[in-house]
């Protein structure tokens, strides 16, 4: 059932006009990154190959391409998560949906699964965007792979927080606004912490994508990123069961 429920939120998704509108916003947005990082990369080439170790097209292209991708899922999944349980509310069809013969833990995932595939397709995009540069030079796969794993847990938070709070009010506006209200209060941990180290800092959920975006797969960062995600799908669960419990 978590997997007709996933498919079925998906196939909501990509009938929507605002889904392709993202899709085409974002592709379109890490196009231009992309095309400019390269051509900053082509023009430094002549100072480039006077250094000793000078960096490569997957310092000066790909780094920059996943963090931007990072941030603009960020701005992306509010709209995408504000309808997931917020609609259904609106339109009354909630009690229909706890009606049936499902566990709050089946709804949860399978519309968590069905938001986490489609923010999948934008990162396969983005990766084959970056995959191209092995037309023409050597990237570094590590980083590539690196960057990928860490965009689909991050995705993976962003998509459990948003369905957190689309649990939280039947307005899916609202719903959009808190989830980026909380996405953006996360980011400005890092930025307002007075050190690297600080406890703030851990808290942001860019902070952890940083080892990914160098290659890293640090085991500290996975779990954060796995503990936020089942925390707030757990949460989430909670939320529906307490609604249930109510009547």
């Amino acid at each position: 059932m978590i997997f007709l429920i996933a498919a079925k939120e998906l196939k909501s998704m990509f009938a929507a006009p605002l889904a392709w509108l993202i899709l085409c916003i974002v592709q379109l947005l890490l196009a231009w990154i992309f095309l400019s990082r390269l051509d900053t990369f082509l023009l430094l080439q002549p100072q480039l190959i006077q250094l000793a170790q000078p960096p490569g097209a997957t310092e000066l292209i790909l780094a920059p391409l996943f963090g931007s991708a990072a941030v603009l899922i960020m701005m992306s999944v509010p709209l995408l998560s504000m309808r997931l349980i917020a609609e259904e509310r609106r339109n009354q069809t909630m009690p229909l949906l706890m009606s049936a013969p499902l566990s709050m833990t089946e709804i949860v995932t399978g519309k968590f699964l069905g938001l986490v595939l489609f923010l999948a397709a934008l990162i396969i995009l983005t990766g084959l965007m970056a995959f191209s540069l092995s037309a023409g030079t050597s990237p570094d796969l590590g980083v590539l792979i690196g960057n990928l794993l860490g965009l689909v847990l991050l995705s993976a938070c962003y998509a459990a927080l948003g369905l957190y709070i689309s649990c939280l009010t039947a307005h899916p506006v609202l719903a959009a606004v808190g989830t980026l209200g909380a996405l953006l209060g996360l980011w400005v941990l890092d930025v307002s912490a007075s050190t690297p180290e600080s406890l703030l800092s851990w808290f942001s959920l860019l902070k952890h994508f940083e080892s990914f975006n160098r290659g890293l797969i640090d085991s500290a960062d996975v779990a954060f990123l796995v503990l936020f995600t089942f925390t707030f799908l757990a949460l989430a669960i909670r939320r529906l069961d307490a609604d249930r419990l109510r009547g």
